[in-house]
């Protein structure tokens, strides 16, 4: 019998990994991220781990933007839970009220020990 598989992790981070041994799928840049959500539109995604500052002037904002407008359009993304995981505690702050105002459950895992910068 073929087990289903389980819905996907993802993380949208230029640094952090997971130490925790959970796979993930890993977009490091908005363009990325914003690509690995619509590689999985129309399945349930179980978590998505966001970071605001993604290197240079890059920042989680185009990936915001495409699941409020997912949202507005009628059809959000199927999403377990969003984990805001910023060090930057006004941007993190920005996404979970852009993020909660259309229904996705958001919870802050800013200083989460699954994920860890490379050594």
């Amino acid at each position: 019998m073929i087990e289903p598989e389980a819905p996907p992790i993802l993380l949208v981070d230029d640094l952090r990994s997971f130490v925790d041994g959970r796979t993930a799928a890993v977009a490091r840049t908005s363009a990325a991220g914003v690509e690995l959500l619509e590689r999985h539109r129309g399945q349930r995604i179980h978590e998505l781990w966001l970071d605001h500052d993604l290197g240079g002037d890059d920042t989680i904002w185009p990936v915001v933007e495409l699941l409020e407008r997912a949202a507005f359009e009628g059809h959000p993304y199927d999403i377990g839970t969003i984990h805001i995981h910023s060090a930057n505690p006004p941007g993190a702050a920005k996404i979970a009220q852009a993020l909660a105002r259309w229904g996705y459950s958001i919870r802050n895992a800013s200083g989460s020990p699954s994920l860890a910068n490379p050594s």
